[in-house]
């Protein structure tokens, strides 16, 4: 099964690797990130994109937690 399908079934593993093709800075790998990002894009329903930026330490990550924690509390209500 390609990796698309697997990120589509909730496998966390294929998530983390597509995510990690995507971050990556190797050339042989934006094709392929572009064709991962083209293939899930349509089965995402009503998802958005976002980029989050900024310099190290300037707290992308504590922000990032902090958004879904609180976006899934109003969806569990």
């Amino acid at each position: 099964m390609n990796l698309t399908q697997e990120i589509i079934k909730g496998n966390t593993t294929a998530l983390g690797k597509g995510i990690t093709l995507i971050e990556s800075r190797l050339p042989e790998d934006e094709i392929k990130a572009q064709d991962l990002l083209a293939s899930c894009l349509p089965k995402s329903g009503k998802s958005i994109r976002i980029g989050i930026t900024g310099v190290p330490g300037v707290g992308k990550s504590a922000f990032i937690e902090t958004a879904i924690r609180t976006r899934l509390s109003i969806s569990c209500r």
